[in-house]
């Protein structure tokens, strides 16, 4: 029962993400860009009601994710998620009534043989539970993606919008192995002593704003890329090497394919991963 609660909650997870996607695309206002990293980006959005309902369903995409990331391992979930990018071209081409070409089509296509081959690999089993240095080692990772972002923030060159991307997707991988490790205590609200629930929060807010900055500085096709690679692949590799991820028996080079064949697929359909409505080619809201 727990792998099935956990697969259904991979595929809310890229649904939720993917709705929002096209719900926030629909924003009638555009927020005015900082010259600099600015918090309050994200503040100016909240002014916009489609990107708050769109909030609202990223909000059901963690927690689907993390219901996901309960048995199954992060080389399976991350890819999953990077995958809603599937979620919002299909969408979008039927509310907003964006063309697919057969290049897109066969990205969709390739994901679902992606997440095939990922279904057939993975073996569910909880996260090996770090020890309290390693868990403040993952906070202390904040610092480096906000240190990154800033510097990014404050170049004046194309540079910028891939260093952006860059923290960004550090920081969402962060999300996920933070997730990936949580233990939730009893009573709940034990949850505020623990440095892996400040860490998921952390990481989760500064990947929004460190995407909605970036998706202000360069092409959505090139952050959304950038960032679907860095927080599929760090999270894979910290999740293989210290938290005790591993594929079924004999099926290493299966869950490989899967892995390879899902993130080009994603990069191909990453211009969906926030689309704009017909006429309106300047977003400024990153989704999550």
């Amino acid at each position: 029962m727990a792998v099935v609660i956990s697969w259904l909650g991979a595929a809310v997870a890229a649904v939720a993400y993917g709705s929002a996607s096209v719900i926030q695309a629909t924003a009638a206002g555009r927020a005015s860009r900082s010259q600099h990293l600015d918090a309050m980006l994200l503040v100016r959005l909240l002014g916009q009601l489609p990107y708050v309902a769109g909030l609202g369903l990223d909000l059901l995409g963690f927690v689907a994710t993390v219901a996901a990331l309960r048995t199954l391992p992060l080389f399976v979930v991350q890819p999953a998620i990077a995958s809603s990018v599937g979620v919002t071209a299909f969408v979008a081409s039927r509310v907003l009534g964006t063309r697919l070409g057969r290049r897109d089509l066969g990205a969709l296509a390739g994901l679902i043989v992606g997440m095939a081959l990922l279904a057939i690999s993975a073996r569910p089993k909880p996260a090996v539970t770090p020890s309290n240095v390693r868990q403040w080692i993952l906070v202390a990772g904040v610092g480096v993606a906000l240190g990154l972002g800033v510097a990014g923030a404050r170049l004046r060159t194309r540079v910028s919008a891939v260093v952006l991307a860059l923290a960004a997707g550090l920081s969402w991988a962060g999300t996920g192995i933070a997730a990936r490790v949580l233990v939730v205590p009893r009573p709940l609200w034990h949850l505020l002593t623990e440095p892996v629930a400040w860490a998921v929060v952390l990481y989760g807010l500064l990947g929004t704003l460190l995407f909605a900055t970036a998706l202000q500085r360069g092409s959505v096709t090139a952050v959304a890329a950038i960032v679907f690679v860095v927080e599929t692949v760090v999270a894979a590799i910290v999740g293989l090497t210290l938290l005790g991820d591993r594929s079924r028996p004999h099926q290493g080079g299966v869950a490989l394919a899967g892995v390879i064949v899902t993130v080009l697929a994603t990069i191909v359909l990453a211009r969906f991963a926030e689309v704009t409505p017909q006429g309106d080619a300047s977003p400024a809201s990153g989704t999550r």
